[in-house]
């Protein structure tokens, strides 16, 4: 069944309403956007103000390793000498052990007092 006239314009007076709300609706819908974006761009703000905070701690921790290696480096040396004294006062036990037999020998060889 073919419209009338009255119904085509009463048609195209709904189109153009409805056309009409939806851009409405569009133009909220570009206001929540924007609050969103300038919500995120907030965000990016305070991570990129962390970001730089904790560059500011690597550094601090990059300090902290270059002076923990060097403290390291130092025991090492220290390490290393003491197991130099190590050896030499197993060599000065030995020798010490030595004389400590002679000694026990020589008084084994002594006559017994009379």
């Amino acid at each position: 069944m073919p419209l009338t006239p009255q119904q085509i314009e009463h048609k195209l007076r709904q189109h153009d309403s409805e056309i009409v709300s939806i851009y409405d609706l569009l133009a909220e819908i570009k206001e929540i956007v924007a609050g969103h974006d300038a919500r995120f761009d907030g965000h990016d703000a305070r991570f990129d103000a962390h970001d730089a905070r904790f560059d500011a701690h690597d550094a601090r921790f990059d300090a902290h390793d270059k002076r923990f290696d060097a403290h390291d480096a130092r025991f090492d040396a220290h390490d290393a000498r003491f197991d130099a004294h190590d050896a030499r006062f197993d060599a000065h036990d030995a020798r010490f052990d030595r004389i400590d037999e002679t000694l026990t020998e020589v008084l084994r060889r002594l006559p017994e007092p009379r």
